[in-house]
C-alpha cells in the first residue's frame, strides 16, 4: 500500500485540501459580507476598505510564518494557523455596523493565513523530490481556485437561505474538520525519504545533528533580500495576486452592478473562471515537469516560457474584459485572464523551490509579502475608482467606470513577465 500511494503524495492533498478550504473562507467572506453591506446602505469605498483589511493582517506575517516554518517546522505551524483562523470565523459577528469588530477579526484571520503558505511550501520542500515540484505545488496552489470556484458556486444560495452568518460558521467547521485530519495523518519525513534537494546530504542518508543544526541557524537573510531572482519572483508575485484579487473581491460586484446579473441567475457559469484557474494550474505543473524531465527546456527555460505565456495572454484578457458586456464574453474573459494567471504560476511559484529549496519556507516568505500588498492597493484602490466613476457617471454600469479596474492589472502583467525573463534563474543559487 505504500508503495502504491506513498505518504508524500498524502501530503500533496492534504495540502491542496488546506488551500481550498482558505479560499472558500476568502471567497465565501467576501460575498456574504457584500450582502450585508449592501443591505446596510455602505457605499463602495467602505467595502473596499473593509475587504482590504484581511491583507494588511495577511502581510504582516508572511516573513514570521516563513520562519516559524523553519524552525518549529511546517506541519505544526500550518496545524496552529488552521485552529486560529477557524475558531476566529466561530466568533465573528458579520454586522456591518460593528466596523471595528469586523476589522480586529479580518486583521486576525489575515495574521493567522500569512502563516499557511510559507509552511506549506516548507513542508512540501522537505517531502517533494525535484523532479515532481511542478506537479505538486501546481496540485496544491491549484486547491485556492477550485475553493474560489466552490465559493462562488455554493456560497450565494447560502447566504439566502440561511443568511451571511451561516458562512463563517460553515467556514470555520470546514477548517476545524481539516485540522483534525491533518493533526491524525500528517507527519515530518524520515530522514532516509527526504529529497536531495533539500538537505546537503545525499538522498537516503541520516543527517547528523550538526547539519540539522546548521539549516536551522545559517539563514542568508542578506544575500536572500539583495538577489534579483527573488526579487523577480517578488514581482511577479505582487501582480498575479493584484489581479486575483481584485477578480475575486469585486468580480461579483462586476457581474451584479456593471452588467446587472444576478449571482444565483448565473448558476455554474459564476464558478468557470476559477474553475478554470484550477485545470490551467494543473496543466502547467504537469507540462513543466514534463518539459524538465524529457530535458525539452532548461528549469530556467521552462519556467520563463510558462511565465511569460501565461501573464502575456492574461494581460490581453483583462483590458479586454470590460469591453465585452453580454455574460459570454465577461465569463470567457474572465475565465481567459484567470487561467493564464493560473498557467504563469508554474514559472515564478515553483521558482522558490528551484533556487532556494533548504529555504524554501523563508523564500516564500518574503515573496508572498508581496501578494497581501497588492491585495490592499488593488482592492482599496478598485473601490475607490469604482466610488469616483459613480460620482462621475451617477452608476457603475458603464464600461468606463471598469476600464481603469482591470487595465491596471494588465499593465502589471506585462511589466512583470519581462522583469522574469530578464532577471530569474531555475538554478540553485542557495546551498
Amino acid at each position: 500500500m505504500r508503495e502504491k500511494f506513498p505518504k508524500r503524495y498524502l501530503i500533496v492533498v492534504l495540502t491542496f485540501f488546506s488551500t481550498f478550504i482558505c479560499y472558500v473562507e476568502r471567497m465565501g467572506f467576501s460575498i456574504a459580507y457584500t450582502v450585508a453591506a449592501d443591505d446596510a446602505g455602505l457605499n463602495q469605498s467602505t467595502k473596499g476598505k473593509i475587504l482590504s483589511t484581511f491583507y494588511y493582517g495577511y502581510a504582516c506575517s508572511q516573513v514570521l510564518g516563513g520562519w516559524a516554518a523553519q524552525r518549529l517546522g511546517g506541519r505544526s505551524v500550518l496545524l496552529l494557523s488552521f485552529l486560529v483562523w477557524s475558531l476566529t470565523c466561530a466568533f465573528l459577528p458579520l454586522d456591518p455596523n460593528r466596523v471595528m469588530m469586523l476589522v480586529l477579526g479580518r486583521l486576525l484571520v489575515g495574521v493567522a493565513q500569512g502563516f499557511i503558505f510559507p509552511s506549506i511550501h516548507s513542508v512540501l520542500a522537505q517531502w517533494v523530490p525535484p523532479q515532481e515540484r511542478s506537479r505538486s505545488v501546481s496540485l496544491t496552489t491549484s486547491g485556492m481556485y477550485l475553493g474560489a470556484a466552490a465559493g462562488m458556486l455554493l456560497i450565494p444560495n447560502l447566504v439566502i437561505f440561511k443568511g451571511p452568518q451561516s458562512v463563517l460558521l460553515v467556514e470555520a467547521v470546514l477548517g476545524a474538520g481539516w485540522s483534525i485530519v491533518w493533526l491524525n495523518y500528517a507527519s515530518d519525513p524520515p530522514r532516509f525519504d527526504l529529497p536531495r534537494g533539500n538537505f546537503p546530504a545525499r538522498f537516503g542518508k541520516e543527517l547528523s545533528s550538526k547539519e540539522v543544526h546548521k539549516i536551522n541557524s545559517s539563514i542568508p537573510w542578506k544575500r536572500i533580500v539583495s538577489s534579483l531572482p527573488v526579487w523577480a519572483i517578488v514581482v511577479n508575485n505582487f501582480t498575479f495576486h493584484y489581479a486575483l484579487y481584485v477578480l475575486m473581491n469585486w468580480l461579483p460586484t462586476y457581474f451584479e452592478k456593471g452588467l446587472r446579473l444576478s449571482l444565483q441567475e448565473m448558476g455554474i457559469y459564476k464558478m468557470l473562471p476559477y474553475l478554470n484557474m484550477f485545470i490551467f494550474s494543473n496543466i502547467g505543473g504537469v507540462l513543466a515537469d514534463h518539459l524538465i524531465t524529457n530535458k525539452v527546456f532548461s528549469v530556467t527555460g521552462t519556467r520563463k516560457l510558462l511565465n511569460t505565456t501565461g501573464f502575456i495572454v492574461a494581460s490581453l484578457a483583462l483590458m479586454a474584459l470590460p469591453i465585452f458586456r453580454t455574460p459570454c464574453g465577461a465569463v470567457f474573459c474572465s475565465s481567459m485572464a484567470l487561467g493564464f494567471l493560473a498557467l504563469g504560476r508554474a514559472g515564478f511559484a515553483v521558482n522558490h523551490l528551484d533556487i532556494a529549496p533548504r529555504y524554501a519556507g523563508i523564500v516564500m516568505g518574503i515573496s508572498n509579502t508581496a501578494g497581501p500588498l497588492a491585495g490592499i492597493i488593488g482592492v482599496e484602490l478598485t473601490g475607490k475608482l469604482l466610488e469616483a466613476a459613480k460620482t462621475s457617471n451617477s452608476e457603475i454600469s458603464s464600461p468606463e467606470s471598469w476600464r481603469s479596474v482591470f487595465l491596471i492589472p494588465g499593465v502589471l502583467c506585462v511589466f512583470s513577465s519581462i522583469g522574469f525573463l530578464f532577471f530569474s534563474t531555475g538554478e540553485r543559487i542557495f546551498d
